[in-house]
């Protein structure tokens, strides 16, 4: 993973993380484990200054506009049943759209981008 000074880029990737984090303890019905701590993630990635406004507003987001966000995906990639799609993927996939298009703190073009550089560097 490149190490980013951008701070958003790399609230992004603490906010992925916290989701891919959540999505494994529910996927695997896990009941005690502790979770990392937002900036025990920024220590073991080595990562710089993050916005923390960003970050939160993205965690704290993401489950109420689940729904939307799926329906959106379902509507553009009928043949990618949200079930079939890689957890990873998917979670880079619903970070975007929540970003873009939902709450539309970010110009679409620099999530698209955002969205890449987060797949080259977690996603297969």
């Amino acid at each position: 993973m490149q190490n980013s000074s951008d701070p958003r880029h790399n609230s992004r990737v603490i906010a992925l993380q916290k989701l891919f984090q959540s999505e494994f303890i529910s996927r695997h019905t896990i009941e005690k484990m502790d979770e990392f701590p937002l900036n025990a993630l920024k220590e073991i990635d080595e990562l710089g200054n993050y916005d923390p406004l960003l970050t939160d507003k993205l965690l704290r987001n993401i489950k109420p506009n689940l729904k939307r966000i799926d329906a959106i995906i379902e509507e553009l990639a009928p043949e990618w049943p949200i079930e079939k799609i890689a957890v990873i993927d998917l979670l880079i996939l619903r970070l975007a759209l929540l970003e873009a298009f939902v709450l539309k703190i970010t110009p679409p073009k620099v999530v698209i981008n955002e969205a890449i550089e987060l797949a080259k560097d977690f996603s297969n």
